[in-house]
């Protein structure tokens, strides 16, 4: 390999801004596949810190200033922030613009807020230079072994970008993953689409192993060997395959399962609480991400769960599997197919609100194309995201994943009667599944014929004459409650 190169010779394909770990396993990542790279942080000794462990790995670019970075990039020049988002983000895009030339192109590789990307991408469009959002999902793995990547922004930035980040990209059955998403702020809302659904299927997960635990009575480890073998069969996934790896270990200092000396509040970044708002305003019941957001939050209310372990909630009556007359290795077959049916809800839930978003800001999102590109690289990766691709190529119009013959017959498929058995006997139990439930209530609540809306209508309209409409005329419809009860139409 050839050694650190001059940072005025102009010769880097790619540039990338920051050199934490994503932005410098990113940056390793390109050089490997035979990329000349331009490398930059704040901090210039982070720079000399990745040449001097990593130089040998390829062709790198050292710049101590950003005028010096961006003197190194070819033209049109290219160039991937990975730095923390909000201030720094805008303050490092400031400078680059400030840099750089008309038709030189601005990638944001961070987790930022899908609105932040559409005002960046309309003030640096201003300027004449570029600027694209690319949702990056793999982790620190990802980045360096490829990553499942979303990148928006002007469709005539893909054409420079694509060939350079098809490169680095995870792949599955040849084909990268990752692809145009859409215009401005589209990449990122469906990184945080992505995220979303990665909450409610950690969360959901982890439902299924507290019922085996305290439900079932198994081990950690018995557990961890239920995982691996589910993750042979339909639930192939790598937060399955994670979980079994977690579940196995033994910490060190006590020989307890490792399980066992983490605290149980689980942290968040933002990502999973802006897929939940977002939802919110675009009016997308998303109740399996919702529930698993706030389970987090909950986890995290320390004071408040310690408080009532010391004052004693009352419980009730809880029972035993035993007791309940329930056979511990069907109870363990239900809850994989509970976790399977938990599972489909949660994507079918997420894309309901990619549709959703892609037609409130004309972003013409495809949704076989995120199926296909998140089978590899990603968090969420999965066996039956093939099975998703399949949904959407047979119909690209899909209303609900859930409507699909194949996963409608999976739901046939003896799923629907396991689910139920697991969510009443969690509830006999004494056991919360927030994902496991409201996924159930919300499958309800879609086939179902009659739901409790209307009587909510009615109260609507006594007391604030918010009108209703009838099922056996067009029209809205108002009835004077206070008065002769008389139905006025409108």
């Amino acid at each position: 390999m050839t050694s650190p190169q001059s940072a005025t010779q102009g010769t880097a394909q790619i540039g990338v801004v920051g050199m934490a770990v994503m932005g410098s396993n990113l940056a390793r990542n390109f050089a490997s596949k035979g990329h000349t790279v331009a490398i930059y942080n704040r901090s210039p000794e982070k720079t000399r810190a990745v040449i001097q462990e990593h130089g040998h790995e390829g062709n790198f670019v050292p710049a101590e200033t950003i005028e010096e970075f961006v003197a190194s990039l070819e033209r049109p020049r290219k160039a991937v922030i990975m730095v923390q988002a909000g201030a720094a983000t805008d303050a490092v895009i400031s400078q680059l613009v400030e840099a750089m030339d008309e038709g030189d192109i601005i990638i944001d590789g961070g987790n930022a807020l899908f609105t932040d990307t559409i005002r960046r991408e309309h003030e640096v469009a201003q300027t004449g230079r570029h600027f694209v959002g690319a949702g990056i999902s793999g982790g620190e793995e990802g980045a360096l072994h490829g990553p499942s990547i979303m990148p928006g922004g002007p469709a005539a930035t893909w054409e420079t970008l694509g060939p350079l980040l098809e490169s680095i990209s995870a792949k599955v059955d040849g084909e990268p993953c990752v692809t145009h998403i859409g215009p401005d702020g589209a990449g990122h809302f469906v990184k945080m689409v992505h995220n979303g659904i990665e909450y409610a299927d950690m969360q959901v997960i982890g439902e299924a192993y507290h019922l085996l635990r305290y439900g079932a009575g198994l081990e950690p480890a018995a557990i961890s060997a239920i995982f691996s073998e589910w993750n042979e069969g339909d639930l192939d996934s790598y937060l399955i395959e994670i979980t079994a790896e977690v579940l196995r270990q033994v910490d060190a200092r006590t020989g307890k399962p490792f399980i066992d000396v983490i605290v149980d509040a689980a942290g968040q970044k933002g990502t999973g609480r802006w897929t939940v708002k977002e939802a919110l305003d675009l009016g997308v019941p998303t109740t399996g991400i919702g529930e698993a957001v706030f389970a987090r939050a909950l986890s995290s209310a320390l004071a408040q769960r310690e408080a009532a372990q010391r004052i004693g909630l009352p419980s009730g009556d809880l029972t035993t599997l035993a007791e309940l007359g329930i056979d511990r290795e069907q109870f363990v077959e239900d809850v994989r197919r509970a976790l399977y049916a938990s599972k489909l809800v949660a994507y079918a839930q997420g894309f309901d609100e990619i549709n959703a978003g892609s037609q409130e800001y004309g972003w013409g999102i495809k949704p076989g194309d995120l199926a296909r590109i998140w089978r590899g690289g990603c968090i969420i990766r999965a066996k039956f995201l093939n099975r998703i691709t399949e949904a959407y190529e047979r119909d690209p119009e899909l209303p609900s994943l859930l409507l699909d013959p194949y996963f409608k017959g999976e739901l046939a498929n003896g799923l629907i009667d396991a689910w139920r058995r697991v969510v009443i006997t969690a509830t006999q139990l004494g056991l919360p599944v927030p994902v496991f439930a409201s996924s159930l209530s919300y499958y309800d609540s879609l086939r179902a014929e009659r739901l409790p809306a209307a009587l909510i209508q009615g109260q609507r309209d006594f007391f604030g004459a918010h009108t209703y409409r009838r099922v056996d005329m067009e029209g809205t419809f108002h009835t004077a409650w206070s008065g002769d009860r008389e139905e006025l139409s409108y």
